[in-house]
């Protein structure tokens, strides 16, 4: 299936989504671009879909009923080809279903819509999971949006910053080369609530947060008023990620999550992962989250 473009508008945004992965690739607010260009030569992704696993399994499997399932990082859903909607001028929904092909890897089946919507400056996605077997399904889901940064010509990375809503300290998980999370978490430095360093200059891959204050935080620069806020009340855990060796990054990546990456504390069964979510036969759970461009 050839992917196509559903583009949404309003007054204040101008939006445009990819039926490959339903994937964000565009969002324009008062004539900026605000996402990620997807530079293959740097990182050539814009806001892949997590889904079923998120991040990467401990030697490239998790068991199922006791069972060894290989499967691949992030899972599939961010090469795969939705069925696209353009309900209105300002929703489009996208919709993709099990088959023999994620049955090797995620041996389930399941019905997947992403449904976007504007609101003024916000845009709303919203994730339905549905189990459509006759066995309970676990499953993991997260974003994986990359926002721009450095929006105007004399900027540098080190302008931007994370802020959080009435925090003081944070821990973060940590990880080993491989990107599997350990314990005991560590401190993560705020100045003021605010996160002014890259994961890579904190030296880890990807920070990685458990029940952020408020489920929500807001990517910021020094050196100009353009701000994203991401609200996830439905995600406890986030994702802070940029591509390392990058001194001077153009991107910063912010990433809701349902459930925790395969780490050495977790169980090899998908169902008993931290933060993993079962659905029984017929069940469907419908997790958003907001991103509000100013």
């Amino acid at each position: 299936m050839e992917a196509t473009a559903m583009v949404l508008e309003n007054d204040a945004l101008a939006v445009r989504i990819s039926s490959k992965g339903a994937e964000l690739q565009s969002v324009v607010c008062e004539g900026i671009e605000r996402m990620w260009s997807g530079d293959p030569a740097v990182w050539g992704r814009r806001a892949p879909l997590l889904f079923p696993l998120i991040g990467r399994l401990r030697d490239g499997w998790y068991a199922n009923g006791g069972e060894r399932v290989d499967a691949p990082m992030h899972g599939f859903c961010r090469d795969r080809a939705f069925a696209a909607e353009q309900v209105s001028g300002t929703h489009a929904r996208f919709e993709t279903v099990s088959d023999e092909g994620t049955r090797a890897v995620f041996p389930f089946d399941f019905r997947l819509r992403v449904d976007f919507s504007l609101e003024g400056a916000t845009i709303v996605k919203a994730h339905t999971v549905e189990n459509a077997g006759e066995v309970p399904m676990p499953f993991e889901l997260g974003g994986h949006e990359a926002y721009a940064t450095r929006l105007l010509p004399s900027e540098r990375m080190a302008d931007y910053y994370v802020r959080f809503e009435g925090a003081d300290a944070l821990g973060m998980f940590d990880m080993d080369e491989e990107g599997i999370l350990a314990l005991p978490k560590i401190g993560v430095p705020l100045e003021d609530g605010r996160l002014t360093k890259t994961p890579e200059q904190l030296g880890i891959d990807t920070v990685v947060l458990e029940n952020v204050p408020g489920g929500r935080v807001v990517l910021a620069s020094a050196a100009n008023p353009h701000e994203v806020e991401v609200e996830f009340p439905d995600f406890p855990y986030l994702g802070i990620w940029t591509k390392a060796g990058q001194d001077d990054a153009r991107y910063l990546c912010l990433e809701p999550w349902s459930a925790l990456p395969d780490a050495h504390f977790s169980p090899r069964e998908l169902a008993e992962k931290p933060g993993v979510r079962v659905l029984a036969p017929g069940e469907r759970a419908t997790l958003a989250y907001r991103m509000t461009f100013r």
